[in-house]
């Protein structure tokens, strides 16, 4: 038994519900009111395009988790098609949306309970939330699952609830706008809304990725990550278009009316909820939304203490960040840094009055070129290296997905460019350190092949040792 192997112990179950705690069930309610003013109206059919673009992107990873099935995730897959030095950025481009996804988890949970109960600052809800899920983390990833699974039924049967009184109050009094506007808009809406909606919808469904990361403690064959991410990114398009749809047609105020009021977006479904049922699923809105983040948090915690765990493993990294824990089996020393980076960060913008905007705006760059190199990745290894002549999903697929990725990279924010193309020049300086060090000894590719480009290895170690501990 390898010292530093992980401990292979979750099920599809186990995965699917990593995934969809990233991601949050009720991910909609903090954007509808921006979607809604962006799309005039129609915030279901923006899910539903939303849902279809990132398809490409979880296409791409079922593939590539596939033939190199490693706990670095999109690292190993890009060193696997493209070489090491693309496989180090994709990895370090990746960091900076699994770092900073937890700061933004934690900071919600404590906005939300603030809400609650103001005699309490935020950071300090912020800092219990970060101890609570650092300790369920550490305890091992099944107890960490099966405490998630807990908080992910609490949300879907609220969901469950919302559903239910909302058929109930359409079919009792009607909708408050027409039946089909949230798929064509009030009075119609345009391709170049819906798409303005799409780059902001897109943002929900981050986090489906990090099941990918998981690929050394899955139970299952290659194949199940694979199955594992379409699978979570399918029901939570589901969810989020079952939402959306009913939200926006019990929605009293127009599309027209949040445009020209910005500051009322971001409560706009509570005033919905307000309106429809009176203020008791509000209240429960809140109390969930304000702890289900943590959940999210630790979720994201947990993958990136493994991308972390696979690029220190293959030389990426400090070494010390590919140890595990003898007991727990969870690379503890990746996990404890990632959830320190996250409580900083999240108590820092706690206690600025733009924290929350400042995070939100750089949140998604690292997730977004991480993705681009993803499709990249995949191209490379199948089409490139001749491993296969089916163009649609090795080629055309990473092709649209890698548009996709780009074009939202373009439309983000001056700040958010900024900030990713700070964190990319900090990853080339990386690449080129790591290159003068010269390359280190790997193991074969997951497939028994010659290393990526036919120069260097697949990262990480031997699939069948791994099985074994």
């Amino acid at each position: 038994m390898e010292p530093q192997a992980l401990r292979r112990s979750l099920s599809l179950r186990d995965l699917i519900v990593y995934g969809l705690l990233f991601i949050g069930p009720l991910a909609p309610v903090g954007v509808f009111g921006v979607l809604d003013a962006k799309s005039t109206g129609a915030v279901a059919l923006v899910y539903v395009v939303a849902t279809i673009a990132m398809g490409f992107t979880a296409l791409s990873y079922a593939q590539m988790s596939r033939k190199v099935p490693k706990a670095g995730s999109v690292f190993a897959y890009a060193s696997a098609g493209l070489g090491r030095p693309a496989g180090l950025l994709a990895g370090w481009m990746a960091l900076l949306d699994y770092l900073l996804i937890p700061a933004v988890a934690y900071l919600f949970c404590g906005i939300a309970l603030h809400s609650q109960v103001p005699s309490v600052p935020a950071w300090i809800f912020t800092v219990v939330a970060f101890v609570l899920t650092t300790a369920l983390n550490l305890a091992g990833v099944r107890v960490a699952a099966r405490v998630g699974l807990v908080v992910l039924v609490v949300e879907i049967l609220l969901l469950a609830v919302f559903v239910v009184a909302a058929v109930v109050v359409l079919i009792t009094h009607g909708p408050a706008r027409p039946w089909a506007s949230p798929f064509t808009g009030t009075g119609g809406t345009t391709a170049s809304a819906v798409m303005g909606g799409v780059s902001v919808a897109v943002l929900s469904f981050l986090g489906f990725d990090g099941i990918a990361s998981f690929a050394e403690e899955n139970t299952g064959d290659e194949r199940q990550i694979g199955r594992a991410v379409l699978f979570c990114l399918g029901l939570a398009g589901l969810l989020f278009v079952v939402q959306t749809y009913l939200a926006g047609l019990l929605m009293p105020v127009s599309p027209q009316h949040l445009a020209s009021a910005p500051a009322e977006q971001g409560t706009a479904f509570y005033v919905m909820t307000d309106s429809a049922f009176g203020s008791w699923l509000h209240l429960a809105f809140v109390v969930v939304k304000g702890i289900g983040p943590a959940f999210s948090a630790m979720s994201a915690v947990a993958a990136a203490s493994r991308l972390m765990y696979g690029m220190a493993r293959d030389h990426g990294l400090p070494k010390a960040l590919a140890t595990v824990d003898a007991r727990s089996r969870v690379p503890r020393a990746a996990l404890l840094t990632t959830a320190a980076v996250a409580a900083v960060v999240s108590v820092w913008a706690a206690w600025r009055s733009d924290g929350l905007d400042v995070l939100v705006s750089v949140v998604n760059m690292g997730a977004l070129a991480a993705f681009t190199l993803l499709h990249a990745s995949v191209t490379g290894y199948f089409v490139v290296r001749r491993r296969s002549r089916a163009w649609l999903p090795h080629l055309l697929v990473p092709a649209a997905g890698a548009a996709v990725s780009i074009w939202i990279i373009v439309s983000a924010t001056t700040m958010a460019k900024v900030v990713g193309g700070v964190w990319l020049a900090a990853g080339l300086v990386v690449v080129a350190l790591q290159r003068r060090r010269g390359p280190r000894a790997t193991t074969p590719g997951a497939d028994g092949a010659d290393g990526p480009v036919g120069r260097e290895p697949v990262p990480g170690g031997n699939r069948s040792s791994s099985r074994r501990s």
